[in-house]
């Protein structure tokens, strides 16, 4: 009876010792296990690193005589495990072949004590235990990984489209039960943050915009306390620029109408993409251009010159794929009619007024005057001053009372919004009955003094050659004007004198 007392002593003075170390053994097991969340399509790094003291301890020997082995057990506990990679003492590495292009060591020098595996992209199938077996020397390094995956869908699916339905969901490989999921949109980045929160796991937005766009979370908290979060980066594929763009075009000028995407579409894996033009004239639709361009996101419509028959709304279409997005821009033209039309005379009462198609209600208007710059080239450099008596004015009209030569020139009206300066259109005012300068007045009087001298030299020579014509009339014998005074008889002197005329005619 004594031996079997006293192994019966034994065995239960032993018990609670083993008992205590194989319950450390499992607590230290446990302790070592990690979980590592990620989401799917993003890569995962699953730790497997030697102690500080070890690594010193084993520095010079890792290199040479080492082998690591991960190992997946998968979701259930009965499933044998899988290899997923192996590295020999010799350096030789085999990879499980539905992972082998997507795994790797982190440190495949291993020089370091660095055994952690990454995995790129991460996949909902790759959930489950992973076990890393190290050895070198006679020792033998394990690590254990649970691998869990949270799952993002997107519906419809990439690209987002611009004021499509659009849902998001969150699930995610944990078995206990969903208690809540909170959507979080731009954490911490001011007044455009935003949180969503609901018993299930999807968030609709109705009507996304560009502003929707970003850095999105979802955190899921389960029953068993656990909470979990994946963060993800949405996409859509919209217009840059705010919703209704308006472009402001003086009238004679040229306009380019914005039209740019978000992205470029191939970078969705989209190659084929047109833009349409269109101009909502009339009460229909009157198409305006086609143009296609795969390796740029702008298609803007360029107006060589516009005018107010050009004002109002245009559309532009663009077709990615089998799916179109489209937004319209505005085009306002500015214009200045003035009370009097063509040229103005001094000391007449002039309004030249700026008006403005399309008007969004908050534009403001301001009247400079313009001096030219004296220069070769056709566009004058205008510097805007204010002139003598006419400083800039505010309001659509400008009231010139009585207009003078010093109001010749160009005139600007200029539109201003709450972001600045919209757009301008010039007017030329033309001034006649006006003197220039007095250098026109010297020249007028010493031409009146030339034609004076002129004139005056005319008479004279016209008084001489009647002079000369009157004395080239005189009688050629100049002696008989003393027989016309002798005192002879009448009859008998009118009978000689018909003879002389008859004898001079002879």
């Amino acid at each position: 009876m004594r031996p079997v007392s006293l192994v019966l002593f034994l065995i239960f003075t032993l018990l609670p010792f083993t008992a205590g170390h194989i319950l450390s053994g499992l607590l230290e097991r446990r302790s070592r296990e990690q979980k590592v969340w990620v989401r799917e399509g993003s890569s995962a790094v699953l730790p497997c690193h030697l102690s500080p003291r070890k690594t010193r301890e084993s520095s010079k020997q890792l290199p040479d005589k080492i082998s690591v082995l991960w190992k997946r057990h998968g979701g259930s506990v009965h499933q044998e495990p899988q290899v997923v990679l192996e590295v020999g003492y010799s350096g030789l590495q085999k990879t499980a072949q539905l992972m082998k292009p997507r795994v790797s060591l982190q440190d495949s020098s291993l020089r370091n004590g660095n055994f952690s595996l990454r995995i790129i992209p991460v996949r909902s199938e790759d959930v489950g235990l992973y076990e890393a077996q190290v050895k070198y020397k006679t020792e033998v390094h394990s690590c254990h990984v649970e691998l869990g995956v949270i799952t993002v869908t997107l519906s419809p699916p990439n690209p987002v489209i611009e004021s499509e339905l659009l849902s998001m969901s969150c699930n995610s490989s944990h078995r206990a039960s969903l208690v809540e999921t909170c959507w979080f949109h731009n954490e911490h980045l001011g007044p455009t943050s935003r949180t969503f929160c609901f018993s299930s796991g999807t968030l609709s937005i109705f009507h996304p915009a560009m502003s929707d766009a970003g850095s999105w979370r979802c955190q899921l908290r389960f029953s068993d306390k656990e909470i979990i979060s994946a963060t993800f980066n949405l996409q859509i594929l919209g217009f840059d620029g705010p919703t209704s763009p308006v472009v402001y075009a003086a009238a004679g000028s040229a306009a380019d109408l914005p039209c740019s995407l978000s992205y470029l579409p191939r970078a969705f894996g989209k190659r084929v993409v047109t833009a349409h033009w269109s101009h909502l004239a009339g009460g229909h639709l009157e198409e305006r251009g086609i143009s296609q361009n795969l390796s740029s996101r702008s298609f803007p419509l360029h107006l060589p010159v516009v005018g107010p028959g050009d004002a109002g709304q245009y559309r532009c279409a663009v077709s990615v794929g089998h799916r179109t997005i489209s937004r319209n821009v505005t085009l306002a033209v500015v214009t200045v009619t003035p009370s009097i039309q063509g040229p103005v005379s001094e000391g007449n009462r002039l309004l030249l007024i700026c008006r403005l198609s399309h008007s969004q209600g908050h534009e403001r208007f301001q009247w400079t005057r313009l001096d030219s710059a004296p220069t070769k080239s056709k566009l004058a450099v205008a510097a805007r001053r204010s002139l003598e008596g006419h400083s800039s004015r505010m309001g659509p009209t400008l009231e010139l009372p009585q207009v003078s030569q010093k109001d010749t020139g160009t005139w600007e009206c200029s539109v201003y919004g709450p972001e600045g300066r919209l757009g301008a259109v010039e007017y030329d005012l033309q001034i006649t009955g006006a003197q220039v300068s007095s250098a026109p007045s010297i020249l007028s009087g010493q031409v009146t003094l030339g034609l004076t001298l002129t004139l005056f030299f005319l008479l004279a020579v016209c008084v001489v050659a009647l002079a000369l014509q009157k004395r080239a009339r005189a009688p050629a014998f100049p002696a008989l004007e003393g027989m016309f005074a002798a005192n002879v008889p009448w009859k008998s002197m009118e009978e000689k004198q018909k003879g002389k005329i008859q004898q001079t005619e002879c």
